[in-house]
């Protein structure tokens, strides 16, 4: 391990072998990125908040050499926590960024002893229309067989994971991550929306989930609106932190009332 004050990128052995920062002692919060995202859209998030607490963000599958492989959403509910089980954490707040959300709630539904709370970025309980699911198929099969995101698609896909505020204001940040994107295998960016795009409706499954949740919803996300995590609210009794000038990945173009909420959720589960 590093020094205690900073623990960063460290490679754990889990299914599969993953890269995670880790920074920060105290009650852990555990971070899981969205598609086409890594454990890098956190860094405000481990920054503010590892004052106080653990916080350990890491990179899934898509992002490891195992990206070929064919998985779903409990398999990287498992990856999860093969990954706590290595860092030696029983239990944390679980936090997600819409897949990365998608897990969390299944993660709790398997391991309900190992979620003291839930933190949910930009995510739905529902499903994707059937418009959807064919819109992202068509963009994922072109990604596969083209063996690479081309950059026509990249423009098209920062238009659905960021908002319109952050485009035209903040065009560095879109472009650090189009730039990324253009670097991932064509078959890891089919395997990861794969993962999650036919999944079933979360929305009964979420009274049996018991556990304090904050629900963190950009009000400029076109990929799913705020209204669809209106079943999240309700159905775990959480509170709902609309982010202005944010779109799809709010925690990172509009990180300040992020991790205010997140602090004081924190605050309240400890």
């Amino acid at each position: 391990m590093a020094s205690d004050d900073d623990r960063s990128v460290q490679r754990y052995r889990t299914r599969p072998r993953t890269v995670a920062t880790d920074r920060g002692d105290g009650p852990p919060l555990v971070l899981c990125h969205g598609t086409l995202m890594d454990r890098t859209m956190f860094d405000p998030q481990v920054e503010a908040l590892s004052d106080q607490y653990r916080v350990v963000a890491y990179d899934t599958r898509a992002r490891t050499d195992r990206y070929a492989d064919s998985y779903d959403l409990y398999d990287l509910a498992d990856d999860c926590a093969a990954l706590m089980d290595a860092l030696d954490i029983d239990s944390c707040v679980l936090g997600g960024m819409s897949m990365g959300g998608f897990m969390a709630l299944r993660f709790a539904e398997r391991y309900p002893d190992r979620v003291d709370g839930l933190v949910l970025i930009d995510l739905t309980a529902g499903t994707h229309s059937d418009d959807e699911i064919q819109q992202y198929r068509s963009m994922i099969e072109s990604a596969r067989e083209a063996e690479e995101l081309s950059a026509d698609l990249a423009d098209v896909v920062k238009h659905i994971l960021f908002g319109e505020t952050t485009l035209m204001e903040n065009p560095a940040l879109v472009e650090t991550w189009v730039d990324r994107w253009l670097t991932y295998p064509g078959e890891a960016v089919y395997q990861e929306v794969d993962s999650w795009l036919e999944r079933p409706d979360f929305t009964d499954e979420l009274a049996d989930i018991d556990v304090p949740a904050l629900v963190v919803h950009g009000e400029e996300d076109v990929a799913l609106a705020p209204d669809r995590s209106d079943a999240l609210v309700e159905q775990l009794d959480a509170r709902r932190e609309l982010i202005p000038a944010a779109g799809h990945s709010s925690n990172v173009e509009n990180p300040d009332p992020v991790n205010e909420a997140i602090r004081e959720f924190l605050e309240d589960v400890y």
